[in-house]
């Protein structure tokens, strides 16, 4: 047994990581929400995707700074252990592993759950469910609680049995997910033009659709799951080959794509249907109108893929949450999940431990959203509200950057770190606004969690002493 990876992933495996991480459901059924949030006015909406890409990448770009200086085992805890001290970074990988990452992951699992049934019933409507398909079986249904978990255990398998096979998964699975968005893109904008409802949805927005409080703020909000997991990417930092150079290019490159297809994708959509089209059936609506009621239902099947693809870079950061903090000596039973499996070079004790814990908040993102009514006692969106957290855990590591990065030139020292902290600060207002009381209860359980964490940490202290 070992306490190290090998350096197995190149450049274009880690920009596809980044590019597959972020790129999931979210572009798919977040457009359609921002429609809803902003009344159907396109420009909004429009804005609203280029204000929540500007805050991912100012965020990259300063962690870009970080990653050609610090490397270990883990992006993000590794800044924070270089600019805030141990303490800091231990309770960051703390929440990453047991909190950001298996919320992220559940999520994913479901949805790659749900766009598998979609697609099945649209192929053969007559399929028998429990709860039938125009019901809403497909999505909270007791076949898809139970293909959530069979993905969850597929991408588990794949993580912890075969990283490389995981990293070709993670690769062919982005190449296949940007089609149908290449596609609405350019076709939508073609179409839209040629038959004018391009520059009509642009200048009119949806008739009898009511726009929510700030709506601007409550759509960067939502856009900020679409945009979230890249950081995710910084967690193989220590299995890139020269990473110094090949992560901060990965990660800025990466971003700059994600942010282009969105935009792009986002009035390719808008040429293909009416906002009140859209805002009513979803995306699928404009690719029946340019395709046809096939590639409709083929559109289904991509978001499928894409998702799935998205959760197999997902269990990759899951997979390594125990194992960044076991290797600094720190969190539980650090002897047990920093070993290494010789035969698969895989920290299979810590990928369990992630495993777990997507399983655990599967099963309170199901009993309460999906499942429940929503309102009940500390009832939250673990999809979104975790996110709110990340950013407020990277204001101080931008800060320490600023006091500590005494050799780095004034742009790459203040100028772009504190973007970055104020775009940070901006999405923890927008988060704040839209989701109000339900912050409470996340902030309550985040602070349980934390606890924990303490706990867990103080007793390996007594343990030594």
């Amino acid at each position: 047994m070992s306490n190290q990876f090998e350096r197995r992933y190149g450049l274009f495996t880690a920009i596809c990581l980044v590019v597959g991480i972020v790129i999931g459901s979210g572009v798919f059924f977040k457009a359609q929400e921002i429609l809803e949030k902003t009344g159907g006015n396109m420009p909004l909406g429009i804005i609203a995707w280029i204000t929540g890409g500007f805050v991912m990448l100012s965020c990259v770009l300063a962690f870009s700074s970080m990653a050609q200086k610090y490397e270990k085992v883990n992006g993000i805890v590794d800044y924070a252990e270089a600019t805030l001290g141990k303490n800091y970074a231990y309770f960051i990988g703390w929440f990453l592993a047991t909190f950001y990452y298996p919320t992220l992951t559940m999520a994913l699992a479901w949805l790659s759950a749900r766009y598998t049934l979609v697609f099945i019933t649209s192929v053969n409507p007559d399929i028998p469910l429990l709860i039938p398909a125009a019901e809403g079986g497909c999505a909270v249904g007791p076949e898809c609680m139970v293909l959530a978990m069979v993905f969850m255990i597929l991408a588990f398998s794949v993580n912890a049995l075969s990283p490389r096979l995981a990293g070709k998964l993670q690769v062919s699975t982005t190449l296949i997910k940007l089609v149908p968005l290449g596609v609405m893109a350019v076709g939508g904008i073609i179409y839209g033009i040629a038959t004018g409802g391009l520059a009509h949805n642009f200048t009119t927005p949806a008739a009898g659709v009511a726009v929510v409080d700030n709506p601007l703020l409550a759509s960067v909000c939502a856009t900020a799951f679409a945009y979230e997991g890249w950081i995710i990417a910084t967690s193989i930092n220590s299995e890139l080959k020269n990473s110094k150079r090949n992560l901060p290019i990965a990660l800025i490159a990466g971003c700059i794509i994600i942010i282009s297809v969105y935009v792009l994708y986002f009035v390719g959509v808008a040429g293909g249907a009416t906002n009140r089209e859209l805002i009513d059936h979803g995306a699928t609506v404009a690719f029946t109108n340019l395709f046809g009621n096939v590639f409709g239902n083929i559109l289904n099947l991509f978001i499928a893929i894409s998702c799935i693809g998205t959760l197999n870079g997902l269990m990759l950061g899951c997979s390594r949450g125990a194992y960044s903090l076991a290797v600094r000596e720190e969190g539980p039973a650090p002897h047990i999940f920093k070993t290494i499996d010789e035969d698969t070079n895989m920290a299979t004790n810590s990928s369990v431990f992630g495993l777990i814990c997507v399983v655990l908040w599967y099963a309170y993102f199901y009993f309460t959203n999906i499942a429940g009514d929503g309102t009940g006692f500390l009832v939250f969106d673990p999809t979104e509200l975790p996110i709110l957290t990340m950013y407020a855990l990277y204001i101080p590591i931008f800060i320490a950057w600023m006091r500590k990065a005494k050799d780095e030139n004034a742009l790459r020292r203040f100028v772009v770190p504190a973007l970055a902290v104020c775009a940070s600060a901006f999405m923890i207002y927008a988060t704040v606004r839209a989701h109000k009381l339900a912050c409470v209860w996340y902030l309550i359980v985040f602070a349980v969690f934390m606890a924990l964490g303490l706990l867990l940490k103080n007793q390996k202290k007594k343990t030594e002493r």
